[in-house]
């Protein structure tokens, strides 16, 4: 969980945005909507931890995608570079960027740093390019790029259903995670036509996931069976307490009560070779200060 990726120069007019990681505290699906989506309910934490986005001024009206070679990836999928073009067709803008993503989240982990890094593109461009779209249409413009996209907009932990997108504001205190990678990524479209995915749960409520009670992750089983590697740093990070699989891709977390023991989790599985992070989950995006500096 090294970062990868910050600005290839130190020339003048870089400015840095954080882009925070996600997790998803369960994450259940209840039935299947009329347009054909899955009814999904889950708690999305919001982490002190994530990507960097440097964003810098072009004045020849180009959006340009710089820096690692590695993680650069084709424009059309690339979703910071399909945010911007997004923001500037749709407001008009002819302004152009430079983009460079520090990147730290595991790609495919189930940590939203795709979708995150889109989400802090949009808010920041908004506000640099003086669109003054405001949250609630970014975030109608945000859905098109992923159903996690708006949480990142809205900036705040809580209460998700339908696609991921109609988001109530939880206030879950500071809570301490240790974050770990197993590296395997399975394609979101594959788990969700896996025949043992279990689609028929019964609705959770806000008020029971408060008072503790754990709802698990529905793609969980289905990644245990396909994933060996996913099965195992279940497995290990069960050695700390409830292990968890976050969103539908590798990554897994466990609570710890306290910072100090979240960072001795860390260094053991470091130690094991483990890509591992200990983590302060945060009610409100660190990029909501940024952009009011």
């Amino acid at each position: 969980m090294m970062p990868s990726g910050a600005p290839p120069d130190d020339g003048p007019g870089w400015r840095a945005y954080p882009a925070p990681a996600k997790l998803n505290l369960f994450l259940a699906i209840t039935g299947r909507r009329p347009d054909g989506y899955h009814a999904l309910q889950t708690v999305f934490q919001l982490l002190d931890w994530g990507d960097t986005i440097w964003l810098r001024p072009r004045d020849d009206g180009r959006i340009v995608r710089v820096g690692d070679p590695d993680y650069a990836t084709d424009p059309a999928r690339d979703l910071a570079v399909r945010a911007a073009v997004l923001l500037q067709s749709t407001a008009k803008c002819r302004q152009g960027i430079d983009i460079c993503v520090e990147k730290r989240v595991p790609v495919g982990g189930g940590f939203g740093g795709g979708s995150s890094d889109a989400a802090t593109v949009l808010l920041a461009l908004d506000r640099r390019w003086r669109c003054d779209l405001g949250v609630e249409r970014l975030a109608t413009l945000a859905l098109g790029l992923g159903a996690d996209v708006p949480v990142f907009i809205r900036g705040f932990s809580g209460w998700a259903e339908g696609v991921g997108e109609a988001l109530t504001p939880v206030a879950l205190g500071e809570r301490h995670y240790l974050v770990a990678d197993s590296g395997v990524s399975v394609p979101t479209a594959e788990l969700f036509q896996a025949p043992d995915l279990k689609r028929d749960a019964a609705p959770a409520t806000l008020r029971g996931f408060l008072s503790g009670a754990i709802h698990g992750n529905a793609f969980e089983p289905v990644l245990r069976q396909r994933a060996p590697l996913v099965a195992e740093l279940l497995d290990r990070l069960g050695a700390f307490g409830v292990a968890r699989l976050t969103g539908t891709g590798g990554g897994c977390f466990v609570e710890l009560p306290t910072r100090a023991e979240a960072e001795s989790a860390q260094r053991t599985l470091a130690a094991e070779g483990w890509a591992c992070r200990a983590c302060v989950g945060v009610d409100r995006s660190p990029l909501m200060a940024a952009l009011e500096a």
